[in-house]
């Protein structure tokens, strides 16, 4: 704490001394990004490698989830256990499931049972306004876990009442109730929505049921705004070859709550409570053989301070704590708590240059101390191109899984380190043209202490062990072209290449299963004045597997009370895994109405 507290001094005096100069009139930018940044800047402003995926309402029913949304990003590798939007795993630019940290409205989610379910939203769908995306480390503003990158949910925002009531049915015995309700005014509003998904399964054992309710309340008082959000979601499914050759059945449940209060214009608390359980059976029909419960608590709060400081800068500071604890039939009974502490400081110039400047420092443990500092800066080298660069270093704890279970074929580790990476990265930004733009991004980062689970040969489990060193090289190139108004093209690719530099040779379980390559095209925007349709074509190349395509389409009526919708999924039937041993549906096939009234 002792850099965070010379720095906060250092700038306040600066702040006491030197005037401020007269600021210009930012030019209009369309999207504000909290991600990535300490405070709300311009999308195009951003000096790290962030992406928007929004979803206006009237686009909802052209994804089946919020999964839909993160398979538009090419660096996002999504490893989907089950249809329906609950359960995969994520890597960003390599890095393993657990290496990925997920936030809702800023508030961290992931699972400290197991990083398996880090994607295990609450939420229903009708709940989620965008999602942003740091595409590299962010341990410096989000702590443990951001080491390939950050994935921030940001809720719906009230805008008018509205209700929204939508049905529909597939094939592999898939039906959907949707639900949403808001209604209020500025001062108090409330959205409460719903979600219930349902099949049969496409093949025995991979049925799979998911509940969820939320309700979203805005209060605007004398002290600031306050946001509640409380959240139920109920996921029985069958797991067959989830965690191996096994007949599997888990059923995960979670319920989750946050406030986040503003105090007065440059002062901002949070609070959260997740619970998550995890009833687990190894064989479905036989769960006496082997059956495991998990029941996981999480409380955190965040402080947080914004000062403005001369020549448009502002300085950002704040404490967190977070105490997260299990009861398990296999990891036993175990809690921990850490807390850090942190200072931001960030100067930008709209379209002339941005630099930002950070360090935490989290405790853990029985004194142990974790350092993550972080630099990017940006530079306009013309009225249409912008050049970016970052140096940051980021860390993960161990999770309770990785830490403490065990089961014929795996092994935890009581006395494995936290994984640490320094990630670097440049890039260039091109707006050609109002209606074109070019982005491409250079990056490498070095992890040590890497987690993953090893074995010498196929006779023995597979146990928890920190590589040595791994080192990723990576880039990235998208286009955006928008032809007319409200039509967007889009294609981008992502190429990986990763180096095993501590020598050791065993058998992976899960670090080595990256993209090599990975290629996006998509098309959305509306066919006369009624209809809007998207359509999208992934191509991926794992590292030792053959590359497949996958082609998605769906179209909606997005005027009037009655809007019919068709999704079209995995359209040429393409056989494929995005998890080694996990099966994916052919063809999928659901239609349905959705009921619209709009004050």
């Amino acid at each position: 704490m002792r850099f965070c507290l010379a720095a906060l001094f250092a700038a306040q005096m600066l702040r006491a001394q030197v005037p401020a100069p007269q600021a210009p009139s930012p030019p209009h930018h369309d999207s504000v990004i909290v991600t990535g940044t300490a405070t709300p800047a311009p999308l195009d402003e951003s000096d790290r490698d962030v992406d928007e995926l929004p979803l206006p309402p009237a686009h909802r029913r052209l994804f089946d989830s919020w999964f839909g949304l993160l398979q538009l990003d090419p660096s996002l590798d999504v490893r989907q256990r089950a249809p329906g939007g609950f359960l995969a795993d994520l890597s960003i630019r390599g890095a393993t499931f657990g290496q990925t940290l997920v936030l809702v409205d800023g508030v961290r989610v992931n699972d400290a049972q197991t990083g398996h379910f880090n994607l295990d939203l609450p939420l229903p769908f009708e709940s989620v306004g965008s999602v942003e995306v740091l595409r590299g480390s962010g341990s410096t503003l989000y702590g443990s876990d951001a080491i390939g990158g950050v994935v921030n949910v940001r809720s719906r925002v009230f805008e008018t009442p509205e209700f929204r009531l939508s049905g529909g049915l597939g094939n592999f015995g898939s039906d959907e109730e949707h639900g949403l309700a808001a209604f209020g005014n500025d001062r108090l509003n409330e959205r409460i929505s719903f979600a219930r998904d349902r099949s049969t399964g496409f093949i025995a054992d991979r049925d799979y049921r998911n509940l969820a309710l939320s309700s979203q309340t805005s209060l605007r008082w004398k002290p600031g705004i306050a946001n509640i959000l409380l959240s139920y979601s109920d996921r029985p499914y069958g797991a067959d070859q989830f965690y191996g050759t096994y007949p599997s059945w888990e059923r995960i449940k979670t319920w989750f709550g946050s406030i986040h209060q503003a105090i007065g214009e440059n002062t901002e608390a949070s609070f959260a409570y997740r619970r998550h359980t995890d009833l687990f059976v190894l064989f479905r029909y036989a769960p006496s053989i082997y059956t495991n419960r998990h029941l996981l608590d999480s409380w955190q709060g965040n402080l947080r301070r914004h000062d403005k400081l001369p020549w448009h800068a502002v300085l950002s500071y704040g404490i967190e704590g977070l105490n997260e604890s299990i009861v398990s039939t296999n990891l036993g009974t175990r809690s921990r708590t850490r807390g850090s502490g942190y200072i931001f400081y960030d100067i930008r110039t709209l379209r002339r240059f941005s630099l930002s400047l950070g360090i935490r420092e989290e405790v853990y443990g029985s004194g142990k101390m974790v350092t993550s500092p972080s630099a990017s800066g940006a530079a306009w080298v013309s009225a249409k191109l912008k050049l970016r660069a970052s140096a940051s270093s980021a860390f993960r704890l161990p999770s309770y899984t990785d830490l403490y279970y065990s089961d014929p074929g795996n092994l935890g580790n009581p006395n494995l380190k936290p994984e640490k990476a320094l990630s670097f990265e440049g890039g260039a930004d091109a707006y050609l043209r109002s209606n074109l733009k070019l982005s491409g991004t250079l990056f490498h980062r070095r992890d040590t202490d890497v987690i993953d689970y090893v074995r010498a040969n196929a006779s023995v489990p597979f146990t928890a062990t920190n590589f040595d060193r791994l080192n990723f090289t990576g880039v990235e190139a998208s286009a955006i072209y928008e032809p007319v108004q409200g039509q967007r093209i889009s294609a981008a690719f992502s190429g990986l290449h990763g180096v095993n530099a501590g020598g050791q040779v065993l058998l992976s379980k899960y670090t080595f299963n990256y993209p090599v390559q990975s290629f996006i095209a998509t098309w959305n925007g509306t066919v006369g004045r009624s209809i809007a349709a998207r359509t999208r074509v992934g191509v991926v190349a794992h590292l030792n597997r053959d590359p497949y395509a996958v082609w998605d389409a769906s179209a909606t009526y997005s005027r009037g009370w009655v809007r019919p919708f068709l999704r079209l999924t995995n359209i040429t039937s393409t056989v494929y895994q995005e998890i080694p041993g996990v099966a994916l549906p052919s063809r999928g096939v659901v239609g349905g109405l959705e009921f619209v009234w709009l004050r």
